[in-house]
């Protein structure tokens, strides 16, 4: 196959709907074998389907990213499958709207087991890997509420997101070295079945703090994404990129 991605093995974990899947098919439209991770089966086997039909290979993977085994998993699946990791992209993980006086103590916990200690743990597992290949991509999914206070978004989701940020850049000071790029990609206020849920005021409101006027799909983080992990961004590194309309600035 031709593509930006041809001849690449990628992980994409919480591939098996929204931005993640979007992902996932982007990828296979330019060229990469596929390892996809989610925690529904019957989804990641029918996108599996999808992507074979597409002409590229896919693999997958079902299980809870907080999970060290999973990490591991997912790891030796594109190993054994593949022969080598090319690219990881980290985009597993959820949102809550908790208020700080009203967040639960385990949610504290969960939150951050989930969307950052997961990340952490795939990276760890993948790494030495992409050092004995000399090369690699590492694209981590944060958001712009990792950067500001979000009033859709609890502190538990602004702190496990800053935590991405921090985590890119000391993954990219300390893996440049060995020939492994690490960005993140911050995505605003995105079409998904999350979104369907505002209220219309809520919508509009959100609308005119948006310099291009609509919310982003989720095909625009996935181009993004395709960008940070093919050669166009070979000198890239250790950046947070904003996909957010001009919703954020910095």
């Amino acid at each position: 196959m031709t593509g930006l991605l041809a001849g690449k093995a990628a992980i994409i974990t919480g591939s098996s709907r929204g931005i993640g899947q979007a992902i996932a098919l982007a990828f296979a439209r330019h060229g990469a074998d596929l390892v996809i991770h989610g925690t529904k089966e019957d989804s990641l086997r029918q996108l599996q389907t999808r992507i074979r039909e597409m002409g590229c290979r896919c693999e997958y993977v079902a299980g809870d990213i907080g999970l060290y085994e999973t990490a591991q998993r997912l790891a030796e699946t594109c190993i054994n499958a593949y022969g080598k990791i090319d690219v990881l992209v980290n985009n597993a993980g959820y949102n809550s709207r908790y208020s700080f006086t009203e967040l639960p103590l385990e949610e504290w916990d969960n939150m951050l087991q989930t969307n950052l200690t997961g990340a952490f743990y795939t990276c760890k597992c993948v790494v030495p890997q992409m050092i004995r290949q000399g090369s690699g991509c590492i694209v981590n999914m944060s958001s712009t509420a990792g950067k500001t206070a979000h009033a859709n978004a609890s502190i538990s989701y602004g702190v496990s997101k800053a935590g991405i940020n921090s985590m890119t850049q000391k993954l990219a000071y300390d893996l440049a070295p060995y020939g492994i790029r690490v960005n993140a990609v911050c995505p605003g206020p995105i079409e998904t079945d999350m979104s369907k849920q505002w209220s219309a005021e809520y919508r509009e409101q959100l609308l005119s703090k948006i310099p291009l006027r609509r919310l982003g799909t989720p095909e625009d983080v996935a181009n993004v994404v395709v960008f940070l992990s093919c050669d166009m961004s070979a000198y890239i590194v250790g950046e947070s990129i904003n996909v957010n309309g001009g919703n954020y600035m910095n």
